[in-house]
């Protein structure tokens, strides 16, 4: 087997914060977007216009692929598919700053099944970062409807359901590999595939204005197209559950572009829980850089995390 090429982890990070940035901006866009549209059409022509575009940019890219390759793909769109359908369907019901936190408590789920699982040695770095992205998820969930605020416990078990999804799809994509944008392609048409079988029952509906039509091609072409290509590139040079610290800033980006664009408040707990991320973010940046190229002619193992503790 030929040697696969050395991790760039300064590469990846950028590519990852770029996801977080994607994916980010996707979150106020969709919450707008699925009110004059309904959820499984929205989706299901999304991920079709971001599959046909990478395939566009590379026509051949599903050719000549190995077993493994297309097994990786197709698991990978259908937990992140089914994580992003019960996602959706919960944002009719949370605010947009809430369903991003809460989606970001993936952040602890993929060190608890990556050691569970696959016993993993976890670093203490990333332990700690884990638990301050935790308190930002209780800051903005529990505290916000300690404060009166009303917040559906069925949409945030939702939202929770599909963070499990999520970090199962971080382990999955956690081993390197060549073809990262055939991966990419594969699990876009995978996750069109899932979202377009529940939206033909009741027809496909369009975006009936120019303006809803910019905000679909946003969410098809960065978040999903660049997005996914980003991520798969990303984690073939920064190990699991770093990475998915790393994709914890995408609350961040929530909360600033429902800002900007709806007019969202800004109160302490964006700054607190802001802050939390951001300090759980610049903790675990120095683990995903320890990474170590594979000996000459083998291939990287399977599950790549940070040594332990790094002490």
């Amino acid at each position: 087997m030929a040697a696969l090429p050395a991790p760039r982890p300064i590469l990846g990070v950028v590519l990852l914060l770029f996801v977080s940035a994607a994916w980010g901006s996707a979150f106020p866009l969709m919450k707008d977007l699925i009110i004059r549209m309904p959820v499984a059409d929205l989706l299901a022509e999304r991920y079709a216009i971001a599959t046909l575009a990478l395939i566009m940019v590379r026509p051949r890219c599903l050719t000549g692929l190995s077993e493994r390759t297309w097994l990786t793909g197709v698991l990978a769109g259908l937990l992140f598919g089914s994580g992003q359908t019960a996602q959706a369907v919960a944002l009719h019901e949370l605010p947009s700053a809430v369903s991003g936190f809460a989606v970001g408590s993936y952040v602890v789920i993929t060190p608890l099944l990556g050691v569970i699982f696959l016993h993993a040695r976890i670093g203490l770095r990333v332990w700690l970062a884990a638990g301050l992205a935790l308190a930002a998820l209780v800051v903005f969930t529990l505290l916000r409807e300690a404060e009166g605020e009303e917040i559906s416990l069925p949409a945030l078990l939702l939202t929770l359901m599909a963070a499990v999804m999520y970090a199962v799809h971080t382990l999955v994509l956690g081993t390197r590999r060549r073809d990262a944008y055939a991966v990419a392609v594969i699990q876009l048409g995978t996750i069109a595939v899932i979202t377009g079988v529940m939206a033909l029952p009741g027809g496909i509906t369009l975006p009936g204005t120019a303006a809803d039509w910019g905000l679909l091609l946003h969410l098809a072409l960065i978040a999903c197209a660049l997005g996914f290509l980003a991520r798969s590139f990303g984690q073939q040079h920064v190990r699991p559950v770093p990475a998915a610290v790393i994709l914890a800033a995408q609350p961040l980006w929530v909360t600033g572009f429902a800002v900007v664009l709806y007019g969202d408040p800004l109160t302490w707990r964006v700054f607190l829980g802001g802050g939390l991320i951001a300090v759980a973010v610049l903790l675990v940046l120095p683990t995903g850089f320890d990474l170590e190229p594979p000996p000459r002619g083998k291939a990287a193992p399977r599950t790549a995390y940070p040594p332990t503790g790094r002490t």
